[in-house]
């Protein structure tokens, strides 16, 4: 089982039911799949860099997960197929991002805080 973390733009027209429901939808795949959810994270409406297909803001959804290594393809072309994703990206996490992670989610100082002045 390898670690992996997947961000997802999804198109800012969804509803919060759709949202959400897209949310779900691909963590019980990752579950179906004989993986692990390990945190999920909903960061709403954001701007984009760039218009991407003539919009200017998107959803994004974070969900770090562990899973079989041959999993990613599968995820890979559920998402292709999906017409509400505007963009998405997985990424392999190395034991240091693991770590790093579970520290910011516990609260415990991870030296990349910005200081107040």
């Amino acid at each position: 089982m390898n670690n992996y973390e997947l961000m997802v733009i999804f198109t800012p027209v969804l509803s919060e039911e759709d949202y959400k429901a897209a949310q779900k939808k691909y963590a019980s795949f990752v579950k179906e799949n004989g993986g692990e959810v390990v945190h999920e994270n909903a960061w709403g409406l954001k701007s984009l860099a760039y218009p991407i297909q003539k919009k200017t803001t998107g959803l994004y959804w974070v969900m770090e997960y562990n899973a079989p290594s041959d999993f990613n393809e599968k995820l890979k072309i559920q998402i292709l197929r999906d017409e509400t994703v505007l963009r998405f990206m997985a990424t392999k996490l190395d034991k240091y991002a693991v770590e790093y992670n579970a520290k910011k989610r516990s609260g415990v100082p991870t030296g990349t805080e910005k200081v107040g002045a």
